[in-house]
């Protein structure tokens, strides 16, 4: 493959590892999505005289998801949980979370900002939906209106603390692979 034709595809490979890192806004996989990019440009983009993507990197690319997976989850759960957050409310919040970042990110498009209106529609959103959430799982259950209402805020800081986390794992592995890409 010729240099021009690599570096075209490395150029649209790290876009679209951009676009996949903004997407965990929306509780979509993001990291992920990284993954499975880094899988199709290693397996069918060759440098003319390098190795290109290396799969040292996709490995270690695919354990940074994981990472940001469980880092995600931990935060989120151990806000609520540490309050005294129910099962049951754990799960609602997740889902008002997922939903919630995505009518906050259509939301977002009202922000006279492009791209970032959408982006601090899904964080506002993911953080609304998570404290509903909880507090919709918590009343539910029975649970009276301080403890709601504590767990539902730990559930949304949780929300935001682990999306925060994701966000930053996401970030190092769009690092890691346009390093490799361009200066390999």
């Amino acid at each position: 493959m010729q240099s021009f034709w690599y570096y075209t595809f490395a150029v649209l490979f790290s876009l679209l590892n951009l676009g996949a890192l903004a997407s965990n806004l929306i509780t979509l996989p993001g990291n992920w999505f990284i993954v499975l990019t880094s899988v199709i440009f290693a397996l069918v983009v060759k440098h003319p005289t390098a190795t290109g993507l290396n799969w040292w990197v996709v490995g270690v690319v695919a354990g940074l998801a994981v990472l940001g997976e469980v880092l995600e989850f931990a935060a989120g759960a151990a806000g609520a949980a540490k309050s005294g957050g129910s099962k049951r409310g754990m799960f609602i919040s997740m889902l008002g979370a997922m939903a919630g970042s995505l009518g906050g990110a259509f939301l977002g498009t009202w922000i006279p900002i492009p791209v970032v209106g959408n982006l601090i529609g899904a964080v506002v959103g993911g953080a609304a939906g998570a404290f509903g959430g909880a507090y919709l799982g918590e009343s539910w259950k029975g649970q009276g209106e301080e403890e709601r209402l504590t767990i539902s805020k730990a559930a949304m800081i949780g929300r935001v603390l682990g999306t925060v986390g994701k966000l930053g794992i996401g970030v190092i592995m769009v690092v890691v692979t346009t390093i490799d890409v361009f200066f390999n």
